[in-house]
């Protein structure tokens, strides 16, 4: 494991850090002795940041990690939670917030505290509520050790808020294909200048990046380089490649991802990639935007609609299409869409154009009008059949 130094708190914090927001499932909630063993394993070999938040896994990712990290795990780790941004009223909230995630990691200190999922307008509203000092409150009495913020929004946002208040770390959206999106290479390069660490989140754009099979295209395209790497590796090996950057989470679920992640993270060094590696994925990522319909990462942000719209279901579905040329998602959406898994359906035809998903969207998507593009591609002809296949097979 590799490990980089932040600037401000000098902890060294391995490159490789352990998102909690995709943990593997079983019946709908966390499998927690699989999980469990996953981020136990990865710390025995040299992870030491873990990345959790209030909402994640529906509020129960916390109390998960808090449970995970008892024997001496703790101690052995530096953990990472969010103030929910988007529940605040009030400061007195604040307070109350975090005296919860103490409780639900069983800690007590947070020793990376973010505020949750920033944008010019929520960071104005939480600002005025007080939350500079609280942070600095939460500082002084030992409840959290480090203050920082993640951010969805726009550039000139980003660097308003780096400048706002001395925080010591933030966590932006980084990967090969987000390059000019959100806070992007300029963004980093900001905080970094500013003192700042800096944690990359969606390194493989929620997983798509490391898909398999890949698109024919993506797939030849990788094919033209030497050494076997997974396309996985190729895009943290991007990520890693910035000296700026000093963790990149990873959201696995699955054992041989963490694997293939610790491996990585053994030899990625900054500035190791040759010109001809980076032109190549700079390659990959002009063909990955032709062919891409939906810049969903699937972190879920939209949800609950109130119309019941299963979103990042009816995303995954339409990129799975036209993206990786997959027929057989049209038997998936269908499968998620009637309810047959769920209970309840959730196609994207019951979409209300409340633009609740649009306020919540990291990615600043139109989802409504994307969702009128879902309907047209799977809901025309051919939906019907479909559906009483579907129905028959699960005899609803």
């Amino acid at each position: 494991m590799l490990y980089r130094k932040m600037p401000k708190t000098q902890d060294e914090l391995s490159i490789l850090g352990f998102g909690c927001m995709r943990l593997p499932q079983k019946n709908g909630r966390i499998d927690e002795e699989r999980a469990a063993q996953q981020i136990r394993h990865s710390i025995d070999h040299g992870v030491n940041y873990l990345d959790t938040a209030w909402r994640y896994h529906g509020g129960e990712s916390e109390p998960f990690v808090g449970r995970t990290l008892t024997g001496g795990y703790r101690e052995r780790v530096k953990v990472a939670t969010k103030l929910p941004a988007w529940l605040v009223k009030n400061r007195a909230d604040m307070d109350r917030f975090l005296d919860a995630q103490l409780q639900k990691l069983a800690t007590s200190r947070i020793d990376y505290y973010l505020v949750h999922s920033l944008n010019g307008n929520n960071w104005d509203r939480v600002a005025a509520l007080g939350v500079g000092e609280f942070l600095e409150r939460a500082k002084s009495d030992g409840r959290i050790v480090n203050a920082g913020f993640s951010f969805h929004g726009i550039r000139e946002d980003f660097k308003r808020i780096v400048d706002a208040y001395p925080w010591s770390f933030c966590q932006i959206q980084y990967n090969y294909l987000d390059e000019e999106q959100q806070a992007g290479t300029e963004g980093l390069k900001y905080a970094a200048s500013k003192g700042l660490g800096v944690i990359v989140m969606e390194p493989l754009r929620g997983g798509m990046l490391a898909a398999s099979p890949q698109p024919p295209a993506i797939d030849a395209l990788w094919r033209e380089a030497e050494g076997g790497r997974s396309p996985a590796e190729w895009a943290l090996r991007w990520v890693w490649n910035h000296p700026e950057v000093n963790v990149a989470l990873s959201g696995m679920n699955d054992e041989a991802q963490v694997e293939e992640n610790l491996r990585t993270a053994s030899n990625a060094y900054p500035g190791s990639l040759p010109p001809a590696e980076v032109d190549l994925i700079g390659r990959v990522a002009r063909k990955y935007r032709e062919i891409m319909k939906v810049a969903c990462t699937g972190c879920g942000y939209c949800q609950p609609c109130p119309s019941g719209v299963d979103i990042p279901g009816s995303f995954d579905a339409f990129n799975a299409l036209h993206t990786f040329g997959n027929q057989e998602a049209r038997f998936l959406y269908v499968l998620r869409g009637c309810g047959a898994l769920s209970g309840q359906p959730s196609y994207a035809s019951q979409c209300s154009h409340c633009r609740d998903c649009v306020q919540k969207c990291p990615q600043g998507l139109e989802v409504p009008e994307l969702l009128e593009e879902v309907v047209r591609e799977f809901e025309a002809e051919g939906m019907g059949e479909r559906e009483a296949m579907v129905r028959r097979f699960f005899e609803l």
